[in-house]
Order: structure tokens, then sequence, then C-alpha cells
């Protein structure tokens, strides 16, 4: 693919990203992204065949873009608990920013989606879990954290996320409601003196 090619294909992806986060997934069709894309049907066909496929791509993007962000932001040398403090410190921007996520429309996708289309959320699932439990098991090395099943605690930390991602979209959740729920998740990690 040439440059422009992938320019062009990735002013699509951003863009997609915008109607997607607007109106969801279900209610999104390939005109809507015609139109905002501001491009003939057949530029957008070239590129992706349906709603779907596009949304992967979204999903990619959108994963590589938050990889890169965290990395960006861990400060050198930090300490297995600051790096931690500063995964959730980030989810926690996502669970109070409604209007900027990607939520609805992911849930909305593989909620209708075939389970094998779930691969995309399982792996970027476990792959939080393995990072997450690596930080623990550092952070109880040094004696930051007290845990004896890392890989549990890692599990259920990453499912109180999923948990509070639910929530802020259906019924939303205020920021103390956030708090309270990372507060118990890292107390729990807590070395004892």
């Amino acid at each position: 693919m040439s440059e422009k090619s992938a320019q062009k294909k990735k002013y699509i992806i951003e863009t997609a990203r915008k109607v997607f986060m607007e109106k969801g997934f279900k209610h999104v069709t390939m005109k809507d992204i015609v139109d905002a894309c501001q491009i003939s049907r057949g530029g957008l066909y070239l590129y992706f065949q349906n709603t779907s496929e596009l949304f992967e791509e979204v999903l990619k993007l959108e994963q590589e873009d938050a990889d890169d962000v965290f990395e960006q932001s861990i400060p050198k040398g930090a300490a297995p608990s600051d790096i931690l403090a500063l995964f959730l410190k980030e989810q926690k921007k996502e669970l109070l920013n409604r209007k900027q996520s990607l939520n609805k429309a992911v849930y909305e996708y593989f909620f209708d989606s075939e389970p094998s289309k779930g691969n995309i959320l399982k792996k970027q699932f476990d792959a939080a879990v393995y990072v997450i439990e690596k930080l623990i098991q550092t952070g109880a090395e040094n004696g930051e954290f007290y845990c004896e099943d890392p890989r549990g605690a890692a599990r259920n930390i990453m499912y109180v996320l999923e948990g509070l991602k639910i929530a802020s979209q259906t019924r939303g959740i205020s920021e103390a409601a956030v708090d309270r729920e990372i507060l118990y998740v890292m107390q729990g990690l807590v070395a004892e003196e």
C-alpha cells in the first residue's frame, strides 16, 4: 500500500471512530462514513467492505493509541504501584468521559456478533491481566504489595473495570463511585507493615 493510500485509510478509520462514538455501532451505515469522510462510496469500499470490518480497524487503532499514551506517560524508573495507579487513573478518565468513548459501540458490536469476533476484546482483556499481574508480582517482590494470587487479583481488577464501564454506559457513574472502587482495589494490594 502506497503512503498516500495508507494515509487515506488512516483518515477513514479516524473519522469513522468519531462517527461510532457519536452513534454507537448499530446505527452506523457505510453512507454515514462516506458522508463524514466526504469521499465517494467506491473510495470507501476500496478499503473496507462493511461497517464491521471498519469497526475492527477502529478498535485496533484505539488500542494502539491507548498503549502509546500509557507507555509515554510512565516515568522512567517508576515503581509498580505508580504504574498501576497511572493505569487506573487512565481507566477512570475513560469511565467518566462517556461522550468521548467507544464503549457503547463496542458493547453493541460484540453483543450482536458471533463469539469468535470477541477475540479482540478477549485479547485486550488477557493482555491487560498479564501486565497487571506482572506489576503486582514485581510489587510483591519489592514489598510494595501483598498478594498471594497476582493473577487472580489482576483478573479481579479487570472485571471491576469492565463492570464500571457497563455501569457508566447504562446508568452513569459518579467520580466518587469510581474513586471508591479503585481505592478498594488498591487497598487489597497494600503491603502490611
